[in-house]
């Protein structure tokens, strides 16, 4: 209640409201397309991160990688504007906030072949059985992220659940997408990554990698 409590202090304020809504993405839901050229006013790589929390992650990386825009995802309406707020006085054009379910994002509204990378760091593993359902990794999410990743992008995961792991593991090897030995850059620079190495708890991250299209030749 304490943290609600802030945040609703922080939010009521005048100039958080207008450096949020610098980085804020106002997501209509008639929409089933996105148009993400527009949304940062340039043609770029695009990077997103779903379940963004506090955005220790994708606000470092937009930072150190100008040349490529990121895409915080973030289902929670308080989280989100502390989010957005956050960004919006980071003053990086290349980052931007949409609050909505990711699942509504990756499966109907993004174009084939539109982004670059996906993070998932530490998704809610929603341990008890009966909740497995609203878990975000499904057999068609992972389809939707290798449909939606361009030729050779890559997905990154990690999680301090073995079992979820497992679970997500699977899938994405049965998805189509190939593992790849690259280091998984959120699992210590997130909030959770940090908190976890520091008291000695295991964590288990993999990348995966779309398979490169090979190029058509004339017969």
């Amino acid at each position: 209640m304490t943290r609600l409590r802030k945040a609703a202090k922080i939010w009521k304020q005048p100039e958080s409201r207008r450096v949020a809504d610098s980085a804020l993405i106002a997501a209509e839901g008639t929409l089933f397309t996105i148009d993400l050229d527009s949304i940062f006013a340039r043609t770029a790589p695009i990077e997103i991160e779903i379940g963004a929390g506090k955005g220790d992650f994708i606000a470092a990386s937009a930072a150190e990688f100008p040349d490529r825009n990121f895409l915080a995802v973030e289902l929670s309406g308080v989280v989100s504007r502390m989010l957005a707020v956050r960004c919006g006085r980071a003053g990086l054009a290349n980052l931007r906030v949409v609050h909505m379910d990711a699942r509504t994002l990756v499966n109907l509204m993004l174009p084939a072949g539109s982004i670059s990378a996906y993070h998932v760091y530490f998704p809610d593993p929603w341990p008890k059985e009966r909740h497995h359902k609203h878990r975000l990794f499904t057999p068609y999410l992972v389809a939707s992220l290798e449909r939606t990743l361009v030729s050779g992008g890559a997905l990154y995961v990690a999680t301090d659940v073995a079992g979820y792991a497992d679970d997500i593991f699977a899938m994405l090897d049965a998805g189509g997408l190939a593992r790849s030995s690259e280091p998984v850059p959120g699992c210590d620079r997130t909030g959770f990554g940090r908190r976890f190495a520091a008291a000695g708890k295991p964590v288990r991250a993999r990348a995966y990698r779309k398979s490169q299209e090979e190029p058509n030749h004339p017969v």
